[in-house]
Order: C-alpha cells, then sequence, then structure tokens
C-alpha cells in the first residue's frame, strides 16, 4: 500500500493521535496501545503524562511508508 491509498483510510483521523484515536485507528484495545507505545514499537511524544503519536509514526509502524 502506498502513501497516497492510505490518505484515504487515515483522512477521518487528526495529524497528530490520542490513544484512544489509536486504538480506533487500529481496531486493538487502549491496553494495547499503550504496550505499543512503552515497547516503543510506535514511536510517540509525551506531554507530562499524555501520549501523542503523529500519523506519519502509526504509517511507519504498518510499514506503509516506504
Amino acid at each position: 500500500m502506498k502513501a497516497k491509498d492510505t490518505s484515504k483510510i487515515f483522512a477521518d483521523y487528526p495529524d497528530v493521535l490520542t490513544v484512544e484515536d489509536l486504538s480506533k485507528m487500529l481496531a486493538v484495545s487502549t491496553k494495547t496501545v499503550y504496550k505499543l507505545l512503552k515497547e516503543k514499537k510506535i514511536k510517540s511524544i509525551t506531554i507530562g503524562r499524555t501520549y501523542k503519536i503523529p500519523k506519519i509514526y502509526v504509517m511507519e509502524y504498518l510499514q506503509i511508508i516506504e
């Protein structure tokens, strides 16, 4: 899948995601999202105790961007 194809798939999501957004996007629980973030499988930015995940990092995790 190419980056152009994903723009349609992820178009409804903001450029910077919350844990809840990512949970919906990947169709997994928030517990699973926290695990992926803590294991650094998906890059993120922490602000205080809050995770912010740029959409580009999710695409990298899914190996959509070459």
